[in-house]
């Protein structure tokens, strides 16, 4: 059986619960998840590995946690719209000298069920029981609510 807040390694026969946690991030200047897809082509043609990545200047001091199953969600014109697994954190070291935290990510984009969120700076830690669901396979290519009746709906507690 598996439990909100454990990893979906449990789903394929490992038999140890590991609790994780994901982190949420503003996708600025992105306007779809398609245009993400784009965006992060450019960075995986500069990683050696083939994965794309994110570079901030904090490192998450729950690293652990996240790697037992946690993923980034993306949020896009004020909604969380989709996530990406964390492969890894990778070191960088900036031009400036100052160390960086590269997220490594999974190369699949899933679409979530959209939820609003207010703009916040940075990253933040964002819990399974507060993650939105991920799409269903066959809804993924449906159309987005506009945003206005999203929050319209979401305002009533219907989203």
């Amino acid at each position: 059986m598996w439990f909100i807040g454990e990893s979906v390694d449990n789903l394929v026969g490992n038999s140890v619960s590991k609790k994780f946690v994901n982190l949420i991030k503003l996708s600025v200047g992105t306007e779809s998840i398609d245009q993400l897809a784009e965006w992060q082509q450019h960075r995986i043609q500069q990683s050696p590995d083939g994965l794309s990545f994110h570079t901030t200047r904090m490192w998450p001091k729950r690293e652990e946690e996240i790697l037992n199953g946690g993923s980034i969600y993306w949020v896009i014109k004020g909604e969380i719209s989709a996530r990406q697994r964390i492969v890894r954190f990778d070191e960088r070291i900036g031009e400036d000298g100052i160390r960086r935290c590269s997220i490594m990510l999974d190369a699949e984009i899933v679409p979530t069920v959209t939820a609003l969120k207010r703009p916040f700076q940075g990253w933040r830690y964002l819990t399974p029981e507060d993650a939105p669901a991920d799409l269903p396979k066959g809804r993924a290519q449906e159309d987005v609510l506009p945003i206005e009746l999203s929050r319209a709906l979401a305002e009533i507690g219907v989203l």
